[in-house]
């Protein structure tokens, strides 16, 4: 059962039910990815290039994308309706890109990585992260 709506190529799936995904991230035992986006930032388009075949190469992980200047309805992880707006807010979020790994109790797991450093290091990063999320969940590699 897809847990969000299949993404447009180039783009990882829109959170849209942060509650539900909690619940399928538990029963799974895998962390989530999400990159927090703006509209118009190609910093935040570079980011994407990694993330996105990571996403379509990787079934132990949910990756999803919360638009911090989107006003578009969004169930945050305690289950309240919200917006992409205001959950990017409530996580203390203000720059693009953002990554942030959570675990099945919406909790960020590790340091975010927040813009680009130096980009021919970008995927060793997120993998990077990655890998100790994985191992701070327990979860199956």
């Amino acid at each position: 059962m897809p847990l969000a709506l299949p993404a447009a190529p180039g783009a990882l799936p829109a959170a849209s039910d942060l509650a539900q995904d909690k619940a399928a991230m538990r029963s799974r035992q895998v962390p989530m990815v999400v990159l927090f986006s703006q509209a118009d930032c190609s910093y935040c388009d570079t980011a994407r290039r990694y993330l996105v075949p990571m996403s379509a190469a990787n079934e132990h992980v949910l990756f999803r994308q919360i638009d911090i200047d989107s006003g578009a309805a969004l169930v945050d992880f305690s289950g309240r309706r919200s917006t992409h707006r205001e959950v990017a807010a409530a996580q203390g979020v203000r720059f693009a890109p953002t990554v942030r790994f959570f675990d099945a109790d919406g909790r960020a797991l590790g340091e975010d990585i927040v813009g680009i450093g130096v980009e021919d290091f970008y995927g060793l990063y997120v993998d990077d992260a990655l890998a100790a999320a994985r191992r701070r969940m327990g979860a199956p590699d």
